[in-house]
């Protein structure tokens, strides 16, 4: 079979090894294991050897079929339609799932393909595309596929810097408060203020501010455009640190638990760490009801769209390593530049990654000064397009 795919792709490169007993050293960033483990004696094992080839954030993407199928992939193979094939362990994707743990690797996500394996003209596509995907059907699928990522920890974040990009529009009574509270975080921390053309005086408190704290590392920026993207993507690519962190300048997010997702980071723990506000009870104002609502209906879609499970999409406090958000904005065209906010523009990139998703539980508090800057049926309708068309671009491809 390797004969015959190298005479068809002259330009890749083939090669054959032993899983059991690798013989590279090779490091790869991707690993994929494709209906194999079924025929290894000691899955744990071989699982456990593939560490050496991989680098720290290498994603393994195990592939196996739904037992509920052997029965018709026996009948297939009787008819000469499918190659025989030996006998498989019959292992559940929870079986999977514990197999990597205990050979040191976690679980990203899980996903499901496939509900018609033969060519039919708009039929397969329909059940492949579409119903495949679709909760009631997604468990009897013929794929099961597993992702994950290796274990490995860091004990500490003192040699890694950190930069805290605060939006602010309209927010002149928040600057200050924002800079005393910001706590410092691994080697440096940076704090730059993207300011959004506001009508009180932001800009004006942002240099007054940064020439008050001459201790601090503040800079201060006009943003070029519009909306939160627009400020957030402006301060990250200002940004010098390694870790990037956005915090909203209202400061309904306590500045005091940053430190919770830096160390949530430098540790290896969480790829995308975001806040979830929707644990602890809130302070009276801090959320109105239809807000919260929302919030609710968009953490059930984004679960199933992600295939991860996340409660509050839309807390603005997102925190990722800065080679990480190179790769997403890499990726970007794929999605397009729709995204006003910036939270699902981080989200869909990490997903599309198999970036390891973690929430942080905060206390969300009322704001002491200004106003809410989001309209929530016009905000609520853009989110709702926003969710379908990732919807299109993630699960439907």
């Amino acid at each position: 079979m390797i004969e015959v795919a190298r005479e068809k792709f002259p330009g890749v490169e083939f090669r054959v090894d032993d899983l059991e007993a690798l013989q590279t050293d090779e490091k790869f960033d991707y690993i994929l294991l494709v209906n194999v483990i079924g025929y290894i004696d000691d899955i744990q094992a071989s699982l456990t050897g593939l560490k050496k080839i991989c680098k720290p954030d290498t994603r393994i993407i195990v592939v196996y079929f739904n037992y509920l199928w052997q029965p018709i992939l026996k009948c297939a193979e009787w008819l000469g339609l499918r190659m025989k094939r030996p006998i498989m362990h019959w292992l559940a994707p929870q079986d999977i799932r514990n197999i990597l743990k205990l050979s040191d690797f976690e679980t990203v996500k899980a996903d499901y393909q496939i509900l018609m394996p033969v060519y039919i003209p708009v039929i397969s596509t329909l059940l492949n595309r579409i119903i495949v995907k679709m909760p009631l059907f997604r468990k009897v699928a013929l794929h099961e596929i597993v992702i994950a990522r290796t274990c490995e920890r860091k004990k500490d974040g003192d040699g890694t810097t950190c930069s805290v990009v605060v939006p602010c529009r309209n927010e002149k009574g928040n600057i200050e408060n924002a800079v005393q509270r910001i706590p410092d975080m691994g080697k440096h921390t940076e704090l730059i203020f993207v300011e959004g053309h506001s009508k009180d005086e932001t800009l004006a408190e942002c240099y007054r501010v940064q020439k008050a704290y001459p201790d601090k590392d503040i800079k201060v920026m006009v943003q070029d455009g519009k909306g939160k993207a627009d400020a957030v993507r402006k301060g990250f690519r200002e940004a010098k640190g390694d870790v990037l962190v956005i915090l909203d300048a209202d400061l309904t997010i306590p500045p005091e638990s940053l430190p919770k997702f830096f160390q949530a980071i430098v540790s290896g723990k969480g790829e995308l760490v975001i806040g979830n506000r929707l644990v602890y009870q809130m302070e009276k104002e801090a959320m109105r009801t239809l807000n919260l609502l929302g919030n609710k209906f968009f953490s059930t879609m984004f679960t199933y769209l992600l295939d991860q499970p996340i409660r509050d999409t839309l807390c603005g406090t997102k925190v990722l390593r800065r080679g990480n958000y190179e790769k997403i904005v890499a990726g970007r065209s794929y999605f397009g530049d729709f995204d006003p906010f910036g939270d699902f523009d981080l989200l869909f990139g990490a997903a599309k990654l198999n970036l390891q998703i973690v929430e942080i539980p905060i206390r969300y508090r009322e704001r002491t000064y200004g106003s809410t800057q989001i309209d929530r049926f016009r905000h609520g309708w853009l989110l709702l397009k926003m969710t379908a068309f990732a919807m299109k671009k993630i699960k439907f491809i």
